[in-house]
């Protein structure tokens, strides 16, 4: 109880726009409970990211590459799209606004994990009980979702592409029991 998690199992599919001291990114979300695809939209290695917070690991697909980085999955990864916020201790209603076609209310949220405070404003639809949009009170940190879409998601966006291999096998250099002896 309070951990913000939603009684039904959430899938959706979203585009996701963050801003993060002054860069932008953009993203397609594809999510199921403790599950989600993140396809990035910007320039870098990693076009595809999967979550697994089953299997408490995130993979990195490298596609041009056919290769795949896992890494452990760290509670940071998540995606706040619950309608309270972990560690939230007060929520005030500021307004009422239409995002993407949906009503919402405008909340300030106030977080503590620790002794560290955080201040939020979020965008609520009260359609969906999906946050639209989130943001940092200084306006450091922002993401909204747009065309989202309360959907079934298939299993096969959560799993590695069977022609994959781990990139740690691509990188794997010769160990000195492998080189031939005595030259």
């Amino acid at each position: 109880m309070g951990t913000g998690a939603p009684a039904w199992a959430l899938e959706f599919t979203a585009d996701r726009i963050t801003k993060i001291d002054g860069r932008t990114a953009t993203a397609i979300i594809y999510h199921r409970d403790n599950m989600w695809r993140i396809e990035h939209r910007t320039m870098g290695p990693v076009n595809v990211s999967i979550v697994r917070k089953d299997k408490q690991v995130v993979w990195m697909l490298l596609s041009r590459m056919k290769r795949f980085k896992t890494v452990p999955y760290s509670a940071d990864q998540d995606l706040m799209v619950t309608e309270t916020l972990d560690g939230e201790v007060s929520r005030e209603e500021i307004g009422t606004e239409t995002r993407e076609g949906h009503p919402t209310v405008l909340y300030e949220v106030t977080t503590k994990h620790g002794e560290r405070t955080e201040v939020y404003y979020q965008w609520l639809a009260t359609d969906i009980h999906f946050p639209m949009k989130l943001a940092k009170k200084d306006g450091s940190w922002i993401v909204e979702y747009q065309h989202v879409k309360l959907r079934p998601v298939t299993d096969y966006l959560f799993q590695l592409p069977l022609n994959f291999q781990p990139l740690e096998e691509f990188r794997k250099e010769p160990g000195p029991e492998t080189r031939e002896q005595g030259l």
